[in-house]
Order: C-alpha cells, then sequence, then structure tokens
C-alpha cells in the first residue's frame, strides 16, 4: 500500500469536506458514521474475496463479457 498515496487522499477529503461543510451543501457521502461504516465493509468484503480467491463471474455466466 502506497501510504503517501493514502495521506493525500485523506487530505483531499478533508479539504473538500472543509469546503462542502463552509459552503453550507451536503456532502455526498453518507453523513453518519455508521454510513461510512457500511461503505468500510464493503471495501473489506472486496478485498476478503480477492484475497482468498473465492468468487463467480457473473457477467460471464450471463454472457455479457
Amino acid at each position: 500500500m502506497n501510504t503517501t498515496l493514502v495521506v493525500a487522499a485523506l487530505l483531499v477529503g478533508l479539504l473538500t469536506g472543509a469546503l462542502f461543510a463552509g459552503l453550507r451543501v451536503p456532502i455526498p457521502a453518507p453523513p453518519s458514521l455508521p454510513g461510512v461504516m457500511g461503505i468500510v465493509g464493503i471495501y473489506l468484503g472486496y478485498q476478503l474475496i480477492e484475497a482468498t480467491g473465492i468468487g463467480f463471474d457473473l457477467l460471464r455466466w450471463l454472457g455479457l463479457h
């Protein structure tokens, strides 16, 4: 994992969040911790399946790939 990239993304996110709050517009993300944790859970679940190699190619099965 590239730590510099992660820190840069965090800083850009902080600045973007501050800008949205300063302009009094809703953020384009879940506005509560449970919503954010849901997104983290989706990411971690995806990474788990990728790491274990378990999976099913739905698009290929449907003939769309």
